[in-house]
């Protein structure tokens, strides 16, 4: 007797090393789960937003495609929130759901995809359920080499519940390999070199590609042989370049003219991995000031063709740079240090420290946090109103020890997280994690502490509770949107909320509490969430 389509997927999943399933289940996933591999592994998330979050991270974190699997229409409608992160953060995600039973699709039973292709679009690569289930091992081929090749994403693939039982063909999925890097037209990069070489003050703009192909150290070489200051784009969810760098001028901002401000004086300016640029906030101004020559420099032709201003090159970010080292022209050291630009929302400068009323301020929590946690731990960030505060206590000078979410998409940091610790423990690194989530973003997908607890993650959730939305009362003063409702949050119990799905939590109130709670946290083998009321502050965006 032949095999079946799900014997051949699953061979053909491990052939790719992709043996682990991130997902919550549902009634037409089941034919694919039945029987499940033993030398397969299930995550279980309870939401499906969750389930995408946490292969993100996992993904990002041993750098190979994850398989996540959701419920037909409805749980990939839950998902949709992390789809666009995963698609906006570059991250290769096969996901799957299950469709019902073809015998049945014409007559669009209950939770039938309608339009399956259709519905994660635009958020997905690539969009397929297999006319026939013959075609689903070689679907899935496919979908593999989409997710990986540049830019890389996610892709999704709908399959109807009764095709894993069918008897598959002769070589249904043959197993190929594809190039995830592409190199750059020659001609062009020499002119790009000797534009940077002749300039007489030409700045460098690295994006997260950089991070993501572990471009750091081809990055801080490229930058030490120009002796120019390096900026990080807008909203990097990546950090591409050593904070801690005498020639880091932080992260520009995120709106047209102050960051067309920032680079006024530069007569040329090359962006390398990024978008041109990536802004939120509408204030006002030219793109880039007078005077200056924007370089572009990005694996992806639809972020080349929608950039406003430049002259664009398409090449891999590590690969670029590589290319340019070689080709530029050494530079004498800066006569003066580099001024960093804060970093923040927009970015803004860190609130001030205000008064004493008892409660800690960010800054002074951030401080105790990286205090207590070893230099090796890995950073992951939402909690946008106090961002600037963030990177001023913990400036991130180690490649992969920083992740955050392209998107603006609340909701991805904590089962993320989870991902980043289970492939810290699958790989054999076991950096610890500390997730710094405001008490209104953890809200969004609070389930994930379950995952976290279940698999027994060291991760230290780290909850400033300021008991508002801080960053919207930011966005209210600039766009002179008083009385806003919404914005406070009050009544929420964090520590019975994670006690509840099985993690440690702590309440800590001063500065030594604090380091008390991490330390101790070190020496658990599962999840802590520390609560720590912080004081309420609306940092201005500009």
């Amino acid at each position: 007797m032949g095999k079946t389509i799900r014997q051949v997927t699953f061979e053909l999943l491990r052939q790719l090393n992709i043996t682990t399933v991130f997902g919550n289940p549902g009634s037409t996933e089941e034919t694919f789960l039945k029987n499940f591999p033993a030398d397969f592994r299930y995550i279980q998330t309870l939401h499906e937003s969750s389930a995408v979050a946490a292969a993100d991270g996992y993904a990002q974190s041993t750098r190979n495609v994850a398989l996540v699997n959701v419920h037909t229409s409805a749980g990939l409608s839950n998902a949709m929130s992390n789809i666009l992160t995963a698609y906006m953060n570059r991250t290769p995600l096969i996901i799957t759901a299950g469709n019902q039973t073809r015998d049945m699709l014409l007559i669009e039973p209950w939770l039938t995809n309608i339009k399956p292709e259709t519905l994660p679009e635009p958020w997905v690569k690539w969009s397929y359920q297999p006319v026939r289930a013959e075609d689903v091992p070689a679907a899935f081929m496919r979908a593999y080499a989409m997710a990986l090749q540049p830019p890389a994403g996610p892709v999704f693939l709908s399959i109807p519940l009764d095709d894993w039982d069918k008897p598959a063909e002769a070589d249904a999925a043959v197993v190929r390999s594809v190039s995830h890097r592409i190199s750059a037209d020659p001609v062009r990069m020499r002119e790009f070199a000797q534009s940077v070489s002749g300039a007489k003050n030409p700045v460098l703009i690295y994006g997260s590609s950089l991070a993501r192909g572990e471009g750091w150290e081809a990055g801080i070489r490229l930058a030490e042989k120009l002796n120019i200051p390096v900026y990080s784009a807008p909203a990097s969810e990546r950090p591409p370049f050593p904070e801690s760098h005498p020639l880091y001028a932080g992260g520009l901002p995120f709106a047209m003219k102050p960051l067309s401000d920032k680079l006024a004086g530069h007569d040329v300016a090359l962006i390398i991995g990024a978008p041109v640029f990536r802004y939120y906030p509408y204030v006002a101004g030219d793109y880039i000031p007078p005077g200056l020559r924007l370089l572009h420099i990005t694996d992806d032709p639809q972020e080349a063709g929608r950039a406003p201003v430049g002259d664009s090159l398409l090449c891999d970010a590590v690969l670029a740079v590589e290319q340019l080292t070689e080709l530029v022209s050494a530079r004498p050291a800066l006569a003066t240090a580099v001024s960093k630009q804060p970093h923040g929302m927009a970015p803004h400068p860190t609130a001030p420290e205000a008064a004493s009323d008892g409660l800690l301020s960010a800054s002074q929590l951030f401080r105790a946090v990286r205090s207590a946690m070893p230099e090796e731990t890995i950073l992951t960030e939402e909690s946008p109103s106090n961002l600037g505060e963030l990177h001023a206590a913990w400036p991130v000078d180690k490649p992969d020890s920083f992740y955050t979410f392209a998107s603006g998409s609340l909701g991805w940091t904590l089962p993320a997280s989870a991902g980043i610790a289970l492939g810290e423990r699958d790989s054999g690194r076991n950096r610890p994690v500390a997730a710094i989530i405001g008490d209104g973003s953890m809200q969004y997908s609070v389930q994930g502490l379950w995952t976290a607890a279940q698999h027994q993650l060291p991760i230290l959730f780290v909850i400033p509770e300021n008991r508002q939305y801080g960053i919207l009362k930011s966005f209210a003063v600039l766009e002179d949107t008083p009385g806003v409702p919404g914005l406070d949050i009050p009544g929420l119990d964090i520590a019975a909320l994670a006690t509840g799905y099985g993690c440690t939590a702590v309440r800590a109130e001063t500065e030594a509490e604090v380091i008390a709670a991490c330390k101790a946290a070190l020496q658990r083998k599962g999840p802590t969430v520390l609560v720590v009321p912080i004081r309420p502050s609306v940092p201005p965006l500009m």
